[in-house]
């Protein structure tokens, strides 16, 4: 059966991409130098032992994860791994009995703020911590609500910590040895073969942040491009799902998998005033995730979930920045076998999902940079849903279609 596309639905997807290219200029415009400052700081905390300790509630709580995971398992080859660890669970109360003066505290919230992050950052700082406000009015690193839309807010902060997460290393390898930048040398060429001191440095470090951000208004631009229609046929077709009782199962590694939960998080539970969607995140429950690799294997960790939730008609969401990931390939594959409609994010050409035609709709950001790979990944996404229910029209302004 055709797949029925309204026909203001592709430019509406591409006006919203490139949207959040205005916000994100405009925005490291004035915060490079800011942040360029604040990674220098977070530097000199982790030399000292400090630790990066990230909490946020509800739909902010993936931000967290992805910050954590990305400061612990950094996917630049060469890079340390420094302490982060998400501690959301225990914002209330449970935080101040780990914290060191040291440590560095990021705190996430929607646009208008969380009233309970502000208080954790406020006991953070209290003790010494170096507190980051994302948003809010106090802390050593505060931003307002980047956009009233809460989904370009939430992009335009995951730039934000990339950024501070890929930069952070520079002031630590240009501490430990100003001759000898290592890895990143090629990428930071200004930092020669001479003893620095690390304000010399900050203009340049600032000048990196807003490459960054330029390389993904490129990236959106050709997200616009190519994969409008996509997105578009991936609103209907889920559309088509959902209205015969499908629920979407998400999943994905590492940082995609924080995705897979934000996105399951943003139909369940919606942040904007919609009614709910049936979805799920086969990427949320550690004590699933770790039996199931410890006893079969870590290839299987979707898979098995896959065989135990999804049933014909459902949607498998598969994330994966490589579209190389083996238990996303597995994963999608038994999706397959059971008639599920499955839909992909990739990055790079789409790898081994694409070139197996295991996604009925795959969406990829033709990118090999993964951080900015997953930044336009949750443009898209984001999009994604706003089209779902564009597309469910008067019938979700009702609360009937899902």
């Amino acid at each position: 059966m055709p797949i029925l596309i309204q026909s203001t639905l592709v430019p509406t997807i591409q006006h919203a991409l490139l949207e959040r290219n205005a916000v994100g200029r405009a925005f490291f415009a004035c915060e490079a130098h800011r942040l360029a400052v604040a990674c220098r700081e977070m530097a000199d905390r982790f030399a000292r032992g400090g630790r990066l300790l990230a909490v946020g509630r509800l739909h902010s709580a993936t931000d967290a994860q992805h910050v954590s995971v990305e400061f612990v398992h950094p996917v630049i080859v060469g890079k340390r791994a420094l302490p982060a660890i998400d501690l959301s669970h225990a914002v209330q109360g449970g935080l101040t009995s780990v914290l060191r003066p040291d440590d560095i505290v990021m705190g996430f919230g929607p646009p208008g703020g969380d009233p309970v992050i502000t208080d954790a950052l406020r006991v953070a700082r209290g003790v010494g911590a170096q507190t980051f406000a994302l948003p809010g009015r106090e802390g050593s690193y505060v931003i307002p609500g980047v956009s009233a839309d809460p989904y370009i807010h939430q992009e335009i902060v995951e730039v934000l910590y990339h950024t501070l997460w890929e930069t952070v290393h520079v002031f630590l390898e240009h501490r430990q040895a100003g001759h000898d930048v290592g890895a990143s040398g090629f990428l930071y060429p200004y930092l020669g073969d001479a003893e620095q001191d690390t304000t010399a440095i900050l203009g340049e470090v600032a000048d990196s942040i807003r490459a960054k951000a330029a390389m993904d208004e490129e990236l959106r631009k050709q997200a616009a491009e190519s994969a409008a229609m996509g997105i578009a046929e991936a609103a209907a077709a889920i559309r088509a799902r959902l209205s015969t009782g499908a629920t979407i199962l998400a999943f994905g590694n590492g940082g995609s998998a924080t995705d897979a939960n934000d996105f399951a998080l943003d139909c369940a539970l919606p942040i904007k005033p919609r009614p709910a969607i049936p979805a799920m995140s086969l990427s949320t429950e550690p004590a699933v995730l770790t039996a199931i690799a410890n006893d079969v294997g870590h290839e299987t960790v979707f898979l098995r979930q896959v065989i135990a939730h999804g049933r014909r008609g459902d949607v498998a969401l598969g994330i994966s920045t490589s579209g190389g990931s083996r238990n996303v390939l597995m994963a999608l594959e038994e999706a397959r076998r059971r008639g599920m409609l499955t839909v992909a994010l990739l990055g790079y050409d789409g790898g081994e999902i694409v070139r197996r035609g295991l996604a009925d709709i795959a969406l990829v950001v033709s990118s090999d940079y993964i951080p900015r790979i997953q930044e336009v990944q949750a443009s898209m996404y984001h999009t994604l849903i706003d089209a779902l229910y564009d597309d469910f029209g008067e019938e979700a302004d009702g609360g009937a279609a899902a």
